[in-house]
């Protein structure tokens, strides 16, 4: 590389190591269009159900433009996202990468992730003019359908651990009322993928998801019809405040207690809607307390999200305490305890996740 003239000396070496990572963000960031219209028009799907092709072939299975999808595969190839064979010119989704991109069941399924990084683009007008008002941006103002594609990104996680990993690594017999007929709140359920998924585990128990946006309990009931749980699931409009409703045997926050304005006295409310054998199961971004913890891939899409939305969110509401994403168990724990729960244990954990247990 020839060498810059500046009265700083410069580290050659280290800045074409910086030059390289900021051509791979580049490309990861370019890719955000390229793999939601993978998604959208089908093309993985079609590689994942029916096995290498040539991009002649592909265009005719997926009825798309020859021209179009050359330049598509080829940007896939050279993103490691799809292999090449030269030899045959067959592109492949290897099983790898087909459980990134073409199983939405699986743990590991992140097409939501993409959905989110075009929201965050998309809601960068409104949290820019906040940077300086030093305001909120409602959940209910964000720009596209964050809640969609916030919905989206969670549900893998909830699908392969909640009832299988999460759930029964509560204490106090909480699966055992849940297979007998227990009485369950989801609040801050959003799109209710999370309340479907337990009521349709344990059909003896009941199920009221909350959420303070008309439009995702919309969609929740929805989804609750959808999957034949509606005979023991209902979806409410509710802040997580002053939902009503009392006596229940289990409360569970996923992935927004953080978001809120005011999470110590949303742990007042429900630890007064609970019985005094009640659990309250608390899921949220894995994070540690320090920063220097948190530097990290993991650490630095949810420093992202929290700039964008869980920030702005919560300084749009009363008290605007902003937790921020990656507050960490410490501060967690202080809120929760603030709220008048006696004890405060980590229940279990993924990569991108933390499960909390607070008992009366």
């Amino acid at each position: 590389m020839t060498s810059v003239n500046t009265a700083t000396q410069v580290d050659e070496g280290k800045l074409n190591a910086f030059i390289g990572q900021m051509l791979n963000d580049l490309g990861g960031a370019s890719s955000i269009a390229m793999v939601r219209m993978g998604d959208a028009l089908g093309l993985y799907k079609e590689l994942h159900t029916k096995g290498p092709m040539t991009s002649a072939e592909l265009a005719s299975s997926a009825k798309v433009d020859p021209r179009y999808l050359r330049e598509w595969l080829s940007n896939q190839a050279s993103s490691n996202y799809l292999s090449y064979d030269p030899a045959t010119t067959k592109f492949t989704l290897t099983p790898e990468q087909a459980m990134v991109f073409a199983v939405p069941e699986s743990p590991v399924y992140l097409m939501g992730g993409f959905d989110l990084m075009a929201a965050l683009l998309d809601n960068q007008p409104k949290v820019q003019a906040a940077f300086k008002s030093g305001g909120g941006v409602a959940w209910g103002d964000q720009a596209g359908c964050m809640f969609c594609a916030v919905a989206r990104f969670f549900r893998p996680g909830y699908h392969n651990h909640l009832v299988s990993t999460w759930l029964p690594a509560l204490s106090g017999g909480v699966l055992k009322k849940l297979e007998t007929g227990a009485k369950v709140a989801d609040v801050g359920c959003g799109h209710g993928w999370s309340t479907v998924m337990m009521a349709k585990a344990f059909p003896r128990s009941q199920f009221i998801g909350y959420d303070f946006h008309p439009a995702s309990i919309t969609d929740a009931q929805a989804h609750a019809r959808t999957h034949g749980v509606s005979d023991n699931t209902r979806f409410e409009v509710g802040l997580a405040k002053d939902y009503p409703g009392k006596d229940f045997d289990l409360v569970t926050c996923f992935d927004c207690l953080h978001d809120m304005g005011d999470p110590a006295g949303a742990a007042a409310h429900i630890r007064k809607s609970l019985k005094d054998n009640g659990t309250w199961m608390i899921c949220e971004p894995m994070a540690g307390d320090r920063l220097e913890q948190n530097l990290n891939p993991v650490g630095r899409l949810y420093y992202a999200a929290s700039t964008m939305i869980c920030v702005p969110t919560s300084l749009s509401q009363e008290l605007g305490t902003a937790l921020g994403a990656q507050a960490g168990e410490a501060r967690l724990r202080e809120v929760i305890l603030k709220g008048g729960f006696t004890s405060v244990r980590r229940a279990a954990e993924t990569p991108f996740n933390m499960i909390m247990e607070a008992r009366p």
